[in-house]
């Protein structure tokens, strides 16, 4: 299949995965690195809140407003 056409069916909204060599796939910039951060009582508090009330794990929570903050920043 030619570019053009697999650009047209993407276009499309047409199901293209089938076309896709997946076997080596990954996601840009997932690699990890553990970092030790001192907290403020009380922010880890509302941390622990906040990812109660979401049902999500404190590190999530961080993590998303991390990327959040550094998003809007890397726009500005």
């Amino acid at each position: 299949m030619k570019a053009e056409e697999f650009d047209r069916k993407f276009d499309a909204g047409e199901d293209i995965t089938q076309m896709l060599d997946l076997s080596n796939a990954n996601r840009h910039q997932s690699e990890q690195k553990t970092i030790s951060i001192d907290l403020p009582v009380w922010m880890l508090e509302l941390i622990d809140q906040e990812a109660s009330r979401l049902g999500v794990s404190p590190q999530s929570i961080i993590q998303t407003s991390l990327a959040e903050h550094l998003a809007v920043n890397e726009s500005t």
